[in-house]
This record gives structure tokens, sequence and C-alpha cells, in this order.
């Protein structure tokens, strides 16, 4: 299968291209920049320039490839609203491009917020007052007869980036501490990156419209025991705050931060024969690569 990858040269992108062409696929990776390109050539792909707001870019890719995966969206939370935006009319040009065909479109969506302080399943629904639409949007070309499915994700990890975790470094390292909020007991469900890269490609190749998938290992990890590992690890003191504290703290993670979270994805193993097998988190945390500063 020839497949257009959005995202392609991103932390998780770059993993699914590999896991993608190890399986015997081809991939068409979308990329901006000549670096991106680089690493797409390096990696076995071909070369689709462009981004999420060219929308002409978006449907020639589509129209190119067997199947679409859908990974990219800018990462800027001072524009969460605006980046959601663009987002969903990506998704509608991916659609548009793919529309009276049985191509498969898997689009990427997120298990946090779906249902705080129980485990969420892949039968829960997103708050319809969240700004990001991307499952909405699939699942509405679903219902329209397109094969399109998505993969919700939880903290996907490695040694080196770790999904809300990295931005929680950051802050650390400005704050000059590691917060959690009361006793911390609340959970962040987890996943290693190359676990999930092998889930879209499943995703991919069974194809059910429709579908929700939950890219879940871990379902979920105390925010205590992730702080403690890095106060540890980058020698950054560790300490409770109030919620109301929070806010000032953590700016706009405090969302995040405050809440339990746990998911499961015992359906999505059932359904496509997931299996994930690497590291859990604190364990990458545990080997975390610092780089000299």
């Amino acid at each position: 299968m020839r497949v257009f990858v959005t995202g392609a040269t991103g932390f998780i992108g770059a993993a699914v291209v590999k896991e993608l062409i190890s399986a015997g696929h081809t991939v068409l990776g979308l990329t901006r920049s000549e670096a991106g390109a680089k690493a797409l050539t390096a990696a076995g792909a071909d070369v689709h320039h462009g981004d999420l707001e060219d929308l002409d870019s978006l449907r020639s890719g589509a129209a190119a490839a067997d199947g679409v995966i859908h990974l990219a969206f800018i990462h800027d939370f001072s524009k969460f609203v605006e980046n959601c935006e663009i987002d969903r009319r990506a998704i509608e040009a991916l659609g548009a491009a793919l529309k009276g065909s049985d191509r498969p479109l898997v689009v990427t969506s997120g298990v946090g917020l779906l249902a705080p302080g129980r485990i969420a399943t892949e039968d829960d629904k997103p708050a319809r007052d969240f700004p990001r639409a991307s499952e909405a949007t699939a699942l509405a070309l679903a219902a329209d007869g397109l094969n399109a499915s998505v993969v919700r994700l939880p903290q996907v990890h490695d040694t080196v980036k770790q999904g809300l975790v990295t931005y929680a470094i950051a802050i650390a390292r400005e704050k000059g501490a590691f917060a959690y909020i009361g006793d911390g007991h609340n959970r962040w469900p987890a996943a290693h990156v190359l676990d999930v890269a092998r889930l879209y490609r499943l995703a991919l190749e069974k194809a059910e419209a429709g579908a929700i998938y939950h890219g879940v290992a871990e379902e979920g990890v105390s925010h205590k025991d992730i702080v403690d590992t890095l106060g540890r690890r980058l020698q950054i003191p560790v300490k409770s705050i109030a919620p109301d504290e929070a806010q000032a703290h953590f700016g706009w993670l405090a969302m995040f931060v405050a809440y339990d979270m746990p998911a499961s994805s015992e359906k999505t193993r059932k359904k496509l024969g997931w299996q994930p097998t690497e590291r859990g988190l604190i364990a990458d945390l545990e080997q975390l690569y610092i780089p000299d500063r």
C-alpha cells in the first residue's frame, strides 16, 4: 500500500514511517522543510512538499495514495483553538480527496479529558465543547461513507520525548522545581512510540470505518511517580502545590496536570491483535536523555 503520512518527520510520524516501510508499504511523507525532505529520503520514503494550511497539497498527497495517516498538528498551545480549526480543515481536505473510494483515512485524537476520574474506554465520547475536532470530523466523514477511523493517543514516549511530560520538564527547569497537585495520585496513560507506530499500521491495514482505537499501553501512571523520577534524574526539587497554585506554576498545562485521566485499550487490543511490548513511561524516564546545556 502507498501511504500518505502527514506529520511524517515528527516524533510519532517518523516512527510510523519506519514501521510502514518495514512492513512492506511505501510512504509519501508530507514536509515543509528541506531538512524534513532529507530525513524522509534517508528513511526510504518519498517526499511531498506542503503543510497543514496548504489544502491543495493535502488533497494531492491523499489523491496519490492508497491510504492516509494524519498525524500532523501545530503544537502551539497559545493558539490552540486556531490550530484545531486548521486541523479540522486539513482532515476535510484529505477526506475530499478520498471520497468515493474505500481508501482508509486514520486520524489522530487523544485519550485525555474523555472521562476524568475513571478509566476511559473506546466507547467514551469527547466533550462537545473541547476545541480539537479531529475525531468528530473523522467520524462525520465516516458517516458520509468514507473509510475513516481514529487513533486516540496518551503520553507517547521514549527516552527523548514524552508527550505532555516534555512540557512539564521545560516548566520545571524554568521554575526551579517539579510540582504535583495535592497528593499527586492523578494518573496519565502512556505508551512507547514504537508500540504506537505498530498500532497505526494495524489500524490502516484493518481499515474499519468509524472505529475508535486507544494507543494505551499503561492505563495510568501517577503524576507523583512521574515527577519524583524526573526530579531525581534531573536533580531538580519536587514539591506539592495546592490546586489554586496550579495555573501560576503550569500555565496552559494546568488543566491537564489537575486531572486523573486513566484509559483502557482492552477493546483495541482484541480488535486489532495489538500487544504493546516496549518499555513503560517510568522506565524511559529512568533512562531520560539529558543533553548538555
